[in-house]
């Protein structure tokens, strides 16, 4: 009997744990309100991906936006809706936020270190950094339902 409900205890607080984690999944209406991210999960890790731009097209009306920032000149032909900018995300039960992954910026073409936190279960709050995590730029996005 003591088995079974340590099992169904340990169950019960892993999975309290997924769900904990799983919180930052969904989408996304950046700061600017000029795009929206959907977050999503593969390999326990967490991604982000551009659905949505306010103004997809150049001003000349032509094709889709594309990468043109990018340090990588292979790169700069790939069109930012689309586009993965968060990568490798990692829940931290015991800081309660999710850090050890990379956020790209396309508006400059870096990409910085980051972690993200929910301040409330409709606003994220995220910190791009190179270094340390004290000096560096923080934004916060709204959950789109």
């Amino acid at each position: 009997m003591k088995k079974l409900i340590f099992t169904c205890l340990s169950i019960f607080i892993g999975s309290g744990a997924y769900a904990q984690a799983d919180a930052i999944l969904g989408t996304w209406l950046t700061e600017k309100k000029d795009s929206k991210v959907k977050v999503y999960k593969k390999d326990n890790k967490y991604y982000g991906k551009i659905i949505w731009l306010k103004d997809d097209l150049n001003d000349d009306g032509s094709t889709p936006k594309r990468d043109v920032n990018n340090p990588n000149a292979d790169l700069r032909s790939r069109k930012l809706n689309g586009m993965n900018i968060m990568t490798g995300l990692e829940w931290d039960a015991d800081d309660k936020e999710w850090n050890e992954g990379e956020i790209y910026d396309p508006r400059g073409g870096s990409t910085y270190s980051m972690f993200a936190r929910l301040e409330d279960e409709n606003t994220l709050y995220l910190k791009g950094y190179i270094g340390i995590s004290l000096i560096g730029r923080s934004t916060t996005w709204t959950r789109v339902k």
